[in-house]
């Protein structure tokens, strides 16, 4: 009786997936806001740090992040030959296969920077140079693929597409930054467009969108080249955009959403905006603006009315009093990185290679555990993941697979 329970447990998963399109795996957890759901972790590493249970060199170029579904973790790189690789791993730290899906950003800090998003056996990812794929998840074998620049007469960007594609039901969404297609959404299973919305007519600006339910309206929400947009997500309508601007155009965090209440954040001194939506959706106006905490992609977090993250000009990692954007604190400790959050504690991977396991505490930054991560090339860009008791690092051509379980 309770095999026959669970089986039928399974394909009614297995079928709502393939219905309602909803990811396995995504860009920054399961609602793109850097909060993983994970519990029984350590509150405390040892002194060397968590135990490394794997580690994998040889992914190439990129600095993607890693999805994990159906007991398998999945990367990208670029190899010597142009192209971008994506590595599968099995949770032994086994590599299962790797497939080329398209030639990747070869300018400058080159390499693959979309991280996949998977439903279901479709994977989905967008290469730097523009190439949008989809591929069974369990052979990497194509099932569609274009480039979106071309189609949609879009332009590359001056350090390469970097967006994370957002999965809504059967759709995909994407930026092309074409003049009559900013933004656009195609049938997941064929790459059919089904809408394209002309939004501010702007570039692309690296940006991963956000999916909101605000109200009985489920919308769009991302940043192009001098504006956060508000599309809705049935029928790609243009609902609003508020400028924001920074000096090169760049706006890698996705936004995030609590309560009627949006953040959008940037670096070089722009900082973040806290914008209220209308009841409808139709329109938002400003709240308040802080310009201390400017991450430049290494995103914030959102927890217990406060938000967490690093500054880009200020080098220091700060909290911001979600009321009113004031700053509650500004760390002595120079550095700044990316940010996730789990089972009550705030993960921090720091440009230099340090990653610290920290309180969330709005006095002060407090440090309670940390590791250097000394393997790897290049930038420590990455963004860290977490996942079934296991913390993942990317530093470069290096996968890092830590032991962060209780």
């Amino acid at each position: 009786m309770i095999k026959k329970i669970l089986i039928e447990s399974l394909l009614l998963l297995t079928l709502t997936t393939l219905v309602l399109g909803t990811p396995d795996s995504q860009w920054r957890g399961p609602n793109r806001d850097g909060i993983y759901p994970e519990k029984n972790l350590l509150s405390v590493w040892p002194e060397n740090g968590p135990q490394l249970l794997w580690s994998f060199t040889g992914l190439g170029e990129g600095f993607s992040t890693v999805a994990v579904a159906h007991g398998k973790i999945y990367t990208t790189g670029m190899l010597e030959d142009g192209n971008g690789h994506l590595f599968v791993f099995d949770t032994t730290g086994k590599l299962l296969w790797k497939a080329a899906y398209a030639p990747e950003w070869k300018g400058n800090y080159p390499g693959a920077r979309s991280t996949p998003t998977i439903v279901g056996e479709q994977l989905y990812i967008l290469s730097g140079a523009g190439w949008l794929v989809c591929m069974n998840s369990n052979t990497g074998k194509k099932i569609w693929s274009f480039n979106i620049l071309e189609k949609f007469g879009g332009k590359n960007i001056q350090w390469g597409l970097a967006e994370s594609v957002l999965i809504d039901g059967n759709r995909v969404i994407c930026t092309p930054g074409g003049r009559d297609a900013s933004v656009v959404a195609l049938d997941r299973m064929t790459g059919q467009t089904i809408w394209t919305s002309k939004g501010h007519s702007e570039d692309a600006a690296y940006c991963s969108p956000a999916l909101i339910q605000h109200g009985t309206r489920c919308m769009i929400v991302t940043m192009t080249k001098k504006s956060i947009i508000g599309l809705d997500a049935e029928t790609g309508k243009f609902l609003w955009r508020h400028h924001h601007e920074t000096e090169y155009d760049i706006h890698p965090n996705t936004p995030l959403y609590q309560d009627g209440y949006l953040y959008c954040l940037s670096g070089y001194g722009t900082g973040g905006v806290k914008l209220q939506l209308s009841p409808d959706g139709n329109s938002v106006k400003e709240i308040w603006r802080n310009t201390s905490l400017d991450s430049q992609f290494g995103a914030a977090i959102l927890y217990n009315g406060y938000i967490y993250g690093s500054g880009h000009n200020t080098r220091r990692w700060q909290c911001l009093d979600w009321r009113n954007g004031n700053v509650r604190y500004e760390s002595s400790r120079r550095g700044k990185g990316n940010i996730i959050f789990a089972d009550g504690r705030l993960y921090c991977y720091d440009e230099k290679g340090e990653v610290m396991l920290v309180e969330p505490n709005p006095a002060a930054f407090k440090i309670i555990s940390s590791f250097r991560v000394t393997q790897g090339t290049n930038q420590h860009w990455a963004h860290l993941v977490i996942n079934a008791g296991r913390l993942f690092v990317r530093h470069g051509d290096t996968l890092l697979v830590y032991s962060i379980r209780k």
